[in-house]
């Protein structure tokens, strides 16, 4: 039996769906969205903007009916979900809407450029399936923070068959059967930037510089970042558990050949067992590594725990829908 054939023919007029997972951020909309109206008119391809509010309480609704109105498109849709649950999950939600034949996601605070779209869709039609934008310069970060994201993922990718392109964040294109092996993915503690990479398929990296935020603050802090890292972690590596098991074969035997030492010792020269103090420092510092290893492999468990509920990914509250590319799909399933 033969397999399926794959229609990778990309030339003609495509449709194109644009996925912003959004918290608070309609006054950077309010700027970003006419911008993205003119790219995608360059690049000669029907497109739909899908907007995920992830539990945002601002004036996000008010901001895309002014956006129709004046630019006349109808090309939205608008999902709020039923609270915060995390960009991770909304950008789940938008891709799971969108119904173009490739999928472009990426933020909602200007920093990602849209006069990028038109190059990242010529790299798709000449055959790529991901189209991956990095930033060619994190000037605009912290250097320990961005020195310490640089030892994260290559700790988090060593002795694994997938790489994470460096620098590269959610903005990227995906063409539609990327997004169809995506959303196949069961997991509910996802860790995307390993999902892309986990995926494979043909990619392409385009280089970029981050401009400012138009409006507002970044919604990612400390805490959240390092949340973000324990799920990478627990996702995709087991380098934590081996490191676990390392540490105690390697106290096992420093255990044993001082006891080996302490037994000569006394045996040959009849010195009393002494060192109450060392002894006493020694047991802190064993319950503390005990502590920390049994910490790492509760980090796994609660994974575990998680994953077994399976609880949805997400609450949709309301969708708003004027999207034409919806009602073309609709149409050629002759659907009225």
């Amino acid at each position: 039996m033969s397999a399926p054939s794959i229609n990778l023919n990309r030339a003609g007029r495509k449709a194109i769906s644009v996925v912003l997972p959004v918290l608070n951020e309609a006054a950077s909309l309010s700027l970003l969205l006419p911008e993205l109206a003119a790219a995608l008119s360059r690049c000669d391809v029907d497109w739909e903007l899908v907007i995920v509010n992830d539990g945002g309480c601002d004036n996000l609704e008010e901001v895309v009916a002014r956006f129709e109105r004046q630019s006349m498109y109808s090309n939205v849709q608008l999902l709020r979900l039923s609270r915060n649950f995390g960009k991770e999950a909304a950008l789940t939600a938008g891709l799971a809407a969108a119904r173009g034949d490739a999928v472009l996601c990426m933020d909602g605070d200007g920093q990602h450029p849209p006069e990028l779209i038109q190059r990242m869709v010529a790299e798709w039609r000449s055959g790529h399936d991901m189209v991956v934008a990095a930033q060619s310069d994190r000037k605009h970060e912290n250097r320990l923070l961005a020195y310490a994201k640089q030892r994260f993922y290559r700790f988090l990718q060593s002795g694994e068959r997938f790489k994470i392109p460096p620098n590269a964040g959610d903005f990227r294109l995906m063409d539609r059967r990327v997004v169809q092996a995506l959303m196949r993915m069961p997991e509910r503690a996802r860790f995307m930037k390993g999902l892309y990479a986990w995926l494979g398929f043909k990619t392409s990296i385009v280089p970029f510089a981050a401009a400012e935020r138009t409006a507002g603050c970044s919604k990612f802090r400390l805490g959240q970042l390092l949340e973000l890292a324990s799920l990478g972690l627990t996702s995709f590596s087991m380098r934590p558990l081996r490191m676990v098991s390392a540490a105690g074969a390697v106290i096992s035997l420093c255990a044993l050949a001082y006891g080996v030492y302490i037994l000569a010792d006394t045996l040959i020269y009849g010195n009393p067992v002494s060192g109450w103090a060392t002894l006493a420092s020694g047991m802190m510092l064993l319950s503390g590594i005990q502590l920390l290893c049994l910490g790492v492999i509760a980090e796994y468990l609660g994974r575990v725990f998680e994953e077994t509920k399976q609880r949805p990914l997400y609450i949709l509250d309301e969708c708003i829908d004027h999207s034409m590319v919806g009602q073309q799909e609709l149409a050629k399933k002759g659907v009225n």
